[in-house]
């Protein structure tokens, strides 16, 4: 037992994380019948890499549900952003756009990345960017590049160079493990023989806050993915759960015990500072904030059944959120303010819904049957959400029109659990 605390201790205070073994594997199951065809012709002197950029920007871009990459005939020569491109042959290949790209060696050992984006359909060079990278940052260079291209074509920013947490369970063993939003990269930030939970991604993408057991009762902790220290927020008399950050990163909004009942509070990310700010008899729980900070909408059974309410971020009367059927969990706002994902009960299946909270239309965007933590990509496009298939529970994502569904499961087994999906980072 003391060779255990001591591993596990270890294990929690690690000052970087250690290397994970169970990278997502993404099947994508539903795609939109309206995608856009774009070219990406293979990046000239990319085999001098350890991987392929053009492979790892195709991805991406078909995984966004947006974007449909032709199959290209050899090309000879390869064209690159330097190339006068003729568009009516790429028209003929039945291209909307079209990226070309190379890859040179410099002196100093490192590689520059050139590319350009082309509207086939308007005949028109929409820009480049070349970027100095090492053989390392094959993967973040090609996140970046389709960042651009997406935003470019779509107006709306990427999110392929942004990350996400979740928890694995292997047996006895928890990881909570960080990972690049297609998946790989995957790092572990805490191991535990205890349960992980609830983890939530601080606004500048620095910190997680997150719940552990590893003390026999839940305590809020706060995570520097910077150095892996970490402090207590929360560690009160009963429960401490549920952490959620302000916009501004300044506090916590989390569900405590500790006088009777579980009620949200407010409290610094160093643990002082706590302040009540609901006062009722029922379960209040699963703050979040809205993302201009006014509002912080929770779950509650106040009404006799669990349904979703917003209050003032400084306290007052709570509202009810939501009116459609028995039992509806988890708020989650989407980054613009306008919807609300949440888990909704349907015919005896938990399933993700999405409120519009202007007119209260609601939408069942998932078909599964367990789903729970639903988390918005920080462009408002996807939800990252946990569900079961086959007794085992793995990561789903579906487009915010619910009309583009793909699949994230680990490649060695375990329970893939508590997704959060990380902010921009500037």
């Amino acid at each position: 037992m003391a060779q255990r605390r001591l591993w596990l201790c270890g294990l929690a205070l690690l000052a970087a994380f250690s290397s994970a073994r169970a990278q997502l594997q993404i099947e994508i199951t539903g795609a939109t019948a309206q995608r856009t065809p774009i070219a990406i012709a293979p990046f000239a002197g990319e085999a001098a890499l350890s991987g392929s950029i053009t492979g790892l920007v195709r991805a991406d871009l078909e995984r966004s549900g947006v974007f449909r990459a032709l199959e290209l005939p050899p090309l000879n020569p390869v064209p690159t952003e330097a190339t006068n491109v003729s568009y009516p042959e790429w028209r003929s290949r039945l291209a909307d756009a079209l990226v070309v790209g190379s890859v040179s060696s410099r002196p100093d050992g490192r590689f520059e990345v050139r590319f350009r984006l082309h509207d086939v359909v308007k005949q028109a060079n929409l820009g480049g960017i070349a970027y100095t990278m090492t053989k390392n940052q094959v993967r973040a260079t090609a996140h970046r590049i389709a960042d651009f291209v997406y935003e470019k074509l779509t107006g709306d920013r990427g999110v392929f160079s942004t990350r996400i947490a979740y928890v694995v369970k292997r047996g006895n063993r928890y990881e909570l493990q960080i990972a690049d939003a297609d998946g790989a990269g995957e790092e572990t930030a805490l191991a535990s023989f205890e349960p992980i939970i609830s983890p939530a991604w601080s606004p500048d993408g620095r910190r997680l806050a997150y719940v552990s057991f590893e003390n026999k009762k839940p305590v809020v902790y706060v995570h520097s993915l910077l150095d892996g220290k970490r402090n207590v927020a929360a560690n009160f008399r009963g429960s401490n759960s549920a952490p959620a950050w302000s916009p501004d990163g300044k506090a916590l909004a989390v569900t405590l015990s500790r006088e009777g009942g579980s009620q949200i509070f407010l409290v610094s990310p160093d643990g002082s500072g706590v302040r009540r700010l609901t006062t009722s008899a029922a379960i209040d729980t699963e703050p979040r904030f809205s993302p201009d900070g006014k509002w912080i909408y929770f779950t509650s059974d106040r009404g006799g059944s669990p349904q979703i309410y917003r209050m003032a971020s400084t306290g007052g009367e709570p509202q009810r959120v939501t009116f459609d059927g028995s039992y509806n969990v988890s708020p989650r706002p989407s980054p613009d303010g306008k919807t609300l994902a949440y888990i909704t009960r349907n015919s005896g299946r938990f399933q993700v819904a999405l409120q519009d909270l202007a007119n209260q239309q609601v939408q069942i965007i998932t078909d599964s049957d367990r789903d729970e933590s639903p988390s918005f990509a920080p462009n408002g496009r996807m939800i990252l959400f946990a569900t079961v298939l086959g007794g085992r529970g793995l990561l789903s994502a579906v487009s915010a029109d619910g009309r583009f569904k793909q699949r994230l499961s680990a490649a060695t087994g375990g329970d893939v659990r508590e997704p959060a999906w990380g902010p921009f980072f500037e």
